[in-house]
């Protein structure tokens, strides 16, 4: 599971990702099940992928691109790989310039 960095020691970090030892997908306070099937998990974090290139229409949503890429990243190394750059470069980018 990913956690943002806390240099203040608190322990309520704001999470992000999936904790490996209950199988939730967690986004914040929220915790999501997500199926113990390897193709189900790829299965839904494909269709989240597909579902938010139609972001346009009006049920579906461009937020559900990420969401399945943290899904995906449970299972797929090149994925998760990709996330973990993602991770580093947003929290350099958000990291006050001295």
């Amino acid at each position: 599971m990913t956690e943002a960095h806390d240099t203040t020691g608190k322990s309520g970090a704001k999470r992000f990702g999936i904790d490996h030892n209950t199988g939730h997908l967690v986004l914040g306070s929220v915790s999501i099940p997500l199926p113990r099937s390897r193709l189900a998990r790829m299965t839904i974090g494909m269709l989240l992928i597909l579902g938010g290139v139609l972001g346009f229409l009006p049920v579906l949503g461009f937020w559900m691109i990420p969401l399945g890429f943290i899904v995906l990243s449970h299972d797929l190394h090149l994925v998760r790989r990709m996330r973990r750059r993602f991770s580093v470069w947003w929290s350099k980018r958000r990291k006050p310039a001295p």
